[in-house]
This record gives C-alpha cells, sequence and structure tokens, in this order.
C-alpha cells in the first residue's frame, strides 16, 4: 500500500511540475481591441472611384491620397453593436471627374468623416460613417455654367481587415452626392453617386 501511495503521490507531483512548465494556450489574436482603442490614430492612404448614378450615369471619378484619423470615445454598447466614435479626415490631392465630353481634374478634401467602429470581432472591422466634403477643379463641374467648387456628403459602409496588430486594409461603398449647393449659376449636380475605395491604415497611440 505505501508503495502503491508513492506512486500516485509522484504521478500527482509530476503532473503538477509539467502543468506548471508547460506553456499557456495561446491567447486569441484580438487585433481589433489592439488597435481600435480610445486616443489611437489612424493614418493610411486611399484611393477609389466611381460612378453617377440614374441620368448621370455617364460620368465617372477617380481620386487618391491621404487619410487621418482620431479615435475620440472607448467602447460603447453591447454585442454586434459595440463599437467606438472615430474622427477622421481625407486629403485627396488628385481627384478626377470624367464626364462624356472629357476629364476634369483637381482636388478633394474631407473634414468631416464621423465613424462608428464596431468592434466586437477580432480580425476584422465593419463601420458606417457620414461623409462630408468639397471638390476643387480647374473647370466647371459639371460642365456648363456651373461652378469649379462643388460639395459632397455620402453614407459610407466599410471594414477594416487587419493583417497584423495595427496594421489594417480597408474597402468601403458610399452613395453619395455631389453638387455646387447654388454657389454657381446653375446647380445641376450629381444627385446620385456610387464610389469605392481601397486604403491601407495605420494605428498608432492610444490606450
Amino acid at each position: 500500500m505505501k508503495l502503491l501511495a508513492a506512486i500516485l503521490y509522484s504521478l500527482v507531483l509530476a503532473t503538477a511540475i509539467s502543468a506548471q512548465d508547460s506553456p499557456a494556450a495561446p491567447v486569441a489574436q484580438d487585433w481589433v481591441a489592439q488597435s481600435l482603442t480610445k486616443h489611437t490614430w489612424e493614418l493610411g492612404f486611399v484611393a477609389g472611384g466611381g460612378t453617377g448614378l440614374g441620368k448621370s450615369d455617364g460620368t465617372q471619378f477617380a481620386f487618391g491620397g491621404g487619410r487621418g484619423g482620431w479615435i475620440l470615445t472607448g467602447n460603447h454598447l453591447r454585442g454586434m453593436l459595440r463599437g467606438n466614435f472615430e474622427w477622421a479626415v481625407d486629403v485627396l490631392p488628385l481627384y478626377a471627374v470624367l464626364p462624356p465630353a472629357g476629364g476634369v481634374y483637381g482636388a478633394s478634401v474631407r473634414p468631416a468623416i464621423w465613424q462608428w467602429n464596431f468592434t466586437s470581432w477580432q480580425k476584422y472591422a465593419p463601420y458606417v460613417a457620414i461623409v462630408g466634403g468639397t471638390v476643387f477643379t480647374t473647370s466647371n463641374v459639371p460642365p456648363g455654367n456651373t461652378a469649379a467648387v462643388n460639395f459632397t456628403e455620402g453614407l459610407a459602409f466599410g471594414t477594416y481587415l487587419f493583417v497584423k496588430p495595427r496594421r489594417a486594409f480597408s474597402a468601403e461603398a458610399t452613395f453619395g452626392h455631389l453638387s455646387n449647393a447654388s454657389i454657381g449659376r446653375h446647380n445641376p449636380g450629381y444627385n446620385a453617386t456610387f464610389i469605392f475605395t481601397v486604403g491601407y491604415s495605420w494605428f498608432k497611440g492610444g490606450h
């Protein structure tokens, strides 16, 4: 009996030592939680293009530039709606409006991108955003007695796809509108547009 007790004791002791020495189970790679935190800065590149819809379906758009954003809040709400609020700005030094008659070139800035990042997942983070900005072109858009300054607003749906902590590709679809808000003699505008944007972002700082 003493021998049996000694063997059992040895097995229990060996099991305990083995459990202490063995590496812990790997932690899930929650790259969203590591990246999208309060007071994190987003810096990235974006490029895209799209088309007018309805009567404007003969006009295309193309652009490229950079994005900067700042996550203003921690996470709020629960479940799939859990997320945080980000304010972002796009600066697009390359912006082209391509109506059927020929191209019009210029630049754009979008200072009002108010974005809700959904943070319930580990490697991707969908988002929805309200987008507002201004387009400056070398000649009037649409062609005619209109204006070379136009305003854009839209609703964007997108997602970040993290390839490592604090590094992510993005893809976004925006349904929007472009017009000169009657600062020109005529304001036909583009009542409906569809824009698709891709990008790559780095996330810095935060806590």
